[in-house]
């Protein structure tokens, strides 16, 4: 696997008081400072922060893309300025943001070019080559794509068929920058149990950034959370969320952590109250319902008007009692809502 023995060890990257950033018209804008970290093999790792902070500085630095400001980065045993760009090639790939607009190339093709460091970009591809290749698409699960042009692929096709090129061309490490920018919910989410999944299996680091915050929460082994006081926590989302980094850095005016789940929850503001009766999943949905509208519900809300939520003929009932009015019987959430809007 590349030009290192992975084996060895399971630090991939070692990062010791790093400093980086970018140059401006006079001097060089510095983004991030005294970093301090390292990545592993066979981990899922997020890049996390705010547009601006310096993520994609960060990913270029490590994928010797542009200069450090200072400070040392050991690739596989090795500082990064010892390598040569032929070498880098051979241990780390990297899969961008951008949209791969291609016509007239088929997805094994396109899969094909993770070869290119190993044959030259016109070389030609020997039996060994072509194994990695299929195996690769294998990997990935998109075999029923290899004779598609990347040109007719939804945007999740195409990230999956470049983390494909990324698997065939290799390396120990795979940087990704917002491989999830372009999908939908369930794309995301595909996406991210995938490298999740590859990480394991062949022992690689994967490292990514995101803006994915609670797809990140739930499937990545750490997060690197980048803020704009030029430092960056590491740790695995529940010790992050135990020590507060989380709250700190995500939480706002609208938005609160909540510690028992790990997950972040919308800030409602209540106008009224109503005692809320029941238990299960459908009481929790109306309760929901209800504190999005500005009111407050619970068993533990005291007021003489209350609703009852119960399940009859797997049929969900919600029966509204308004103080002084006859009881009210409703099917679903809205129909609930719209007579309480008489209401409160």
């Amino acid at each position: 696997m590349g030009i290192y023995n992975s084996n060895m060890t399971d630090e991939s990257i070692y990062i010791e008081n790093l400093s980086i950033g970018y140059p401006s018209k006079n001097e060089t804008h510095l983004v991030a400072q005294h970093v301090n970290a390292t990545l592993y093999s066979g981990e899922l790792t997020c890049l996390l922060g705010a547009n601006g902070v310096g993520k994609s500085t960060l990913l270029r630095t490590l994928s010797a893309f542009q200069p450090k400001i200072c400070g040392d980065i050991n690739i596989l045993g090795k500082n990064i300025d010892e390598y040569k760009k032929n070498e880098l090639s051979n241990v780390i790939s990297v899969v961008l943001t951008d949209k791969c607009d291609v016509y007239n190339m088929t997805v094994f093709e396109m899969v094909s070019l993770g070869r290119s460091p190993y044959t030259g970009f016109w070389g030609k591809l020997a039996d060994a080559d072509m194994d990695i290749v299929r195996k690769s698409i294998r990997m990935v699960k998109i075999d029923d794509l290899s004779d598609r042009m990347i040109h007719t692929l939804s945007d999740g096709e195409r990230q999956k068929v470049m983390i494909a090129k990324a698997l065939a061309q290799d390396t120990d490490i795979i940087f990704l920058d917002e491989p999830t920018a372009f999908l939908d919910f369930p794309s995301k989410v595909d996406l991210m149990q995938l490298l999740h999944r590859l990480s394991r299996e062949t022992n690689k680091t994967i490292f990514l950034s995101t803006h994915d915050l609670e797809i990140a929460l739930q499937i990545a082994d750490k997060l690197w959370i980048m803020n704009r006081n030029m430092n960056v926590s590491i740790g695995t989302p529940e010790d992050l969320s135990l020590k507060g980094v989380l709250a700190e850095h995500f939480a706002s005016d609208g938005l609160f952590f909540e510690p028992n789940t790990g997950s972040f929850k919308v800030k409602h503001e209540c106008h009224s109250k109503i005692k809320l009766l029941g238990e299960g999943v459908e009481y929790a949905m109306a309760r929901k319902a209800l504190l999005r509208n500005g009111i407050s519900a619970g068993n533990d809300v005291d007021t003489l008007s209350y609703i009852e939520v119960h399940t009859s003929n797997n049929i969900e009932i919600f029966c509204v009692c308004i103080s002084g009015q006859p009881p009210y019987t409703c099917n679903n959430c809205e129909e609930m809502l719209r007579y309480l809007r008489s209401y409160y």
